[in-house]
């Protein structure tokens, strides 16, 4: 069965629900056993101090604003506290599960529109960037498909001569290309699936070139028609042979795979099974033997 983290503590209440999300995709998970799941823990604050400001990092575990609050959610508390340092303690532990036994996920959302300085658009401090750190004597290799740029991975990735940034997005959000960020706009009412998947390709092609060592898949869901940033040529089975098709590519290339949530910005009862399809995509091309319920297409 797919190894997971999540801990109780990644609950948070917000006026987005981004984070209420998390525990509602643990909690299908669990009850339909279709991922086995693995509290990460907390992080150590100075580890993110390494990787962000310091002086931000305080603010936001002290819940000091106005920087504390930059990343867009409007109020801060101790429980938003708690659950983001827990999110990013799963980074980690769910990447070392990847690198033993090939795929992992962590249950989490928020992280490439953070920069070094502050956080933005729902995104605290960087977790995509946080692996990287964390393992410097490795390639980690960021396949982004949100549907917005992850403009704050490609900062780092500038920095960081061992994290490569390869998105795919229907909105630019102001990320960068260059040497190790490459970006595919895929437009919103022409694009098609063909696109999307020649995309895909050309980014595990850059991955075998540049000679990853893990690949990190931000299985975003705001792509889709019914979300108010997605593509009105997405729906539900192409967001499930989407992400079957990633993890399909990264079993057959022997490339070590963690996955994540990213966005996703529907009313709950419709976002969560969009979510819960990824982990199906992923146990029916790692753990075929797995019994599980249906993909909701």
């Amino acid at each position: 069965m797919l190894k997971t983290c999540y801990s109780s503590r990644y609950y948070a209440i917000t006026h987005t629900r981004s984070m209420e999300k998390l525990t509602a995709v643990a909690e299908v998970l669990a009850a339909e056993h279709i991922a086995e799941l693995v509290d990460p823990g907390l992080i150590d604050i100075n580890i993110l101090k390494k990787l962000h400001n310091p002086a931000y990092v305080d603010a936001f575990v002290q819940g000091q604003k106005p920087l504390a609050c930059m990343q867009g959610f409007k109020n801060w508390s101790p429980q938003l506290r708690d659950a983001i340092l827990s999110v990013q303690a799963g980074q980690i532990v769910a990447s070392e599960i990847a690198l033993k036994d090939g795929i992992s996920a962590n249950i989490a959302q928020g992280f490439h529109h953070a920069v070094y300085e502050y956080g933005g658009s729902y995104c605290t401090f960087n977790g995509l960037a946080l692996i990287a750190q964390h393992y410097p004597d490795k390639k980690i290799f960021i396949l982004d498909c949100d549907q917005h740029g992850g403009n704050g991975t490609a900062e780092f990735s500038a920095k960081m001569e061992n994290l490569f940034n390869f998105t795919i997005f229907g909105h630019r959000f102001g990320c960068m290309s260059h040497e190790r960020s490459i970006t595919h706009h895929i437009d919103q009412n022409t694009g098609n699936f063909e696109q999307y998947i020649a995309a895909i390709d050309a980014g595990f092609a850059q991955a075998l070139e540049w000679q990853a060592d893990l690949i990190i898949y931000q299985a975003g869901m705001d792509c889709h028609k019914a979300d108010r940033f997605g593509s009105r040529w997405i729906d539900a089975t192409i967001m499930f042979e989407r992400d079957k098709y990633v993890f399909e590519q990264a079993k057959k290339l022997n490339l070590p795979l963690m996955f994540v949530l990213a966005g996703g910005y529907q009313p709950l009862q419709t976002l969560v099974p969009l979510h819960v399809n990824t982990f199906i995509a992923a146990n029916e091309v790692y753990f075929p033997e797995h019994q599980q319920p249906k993909a909701q297409l």
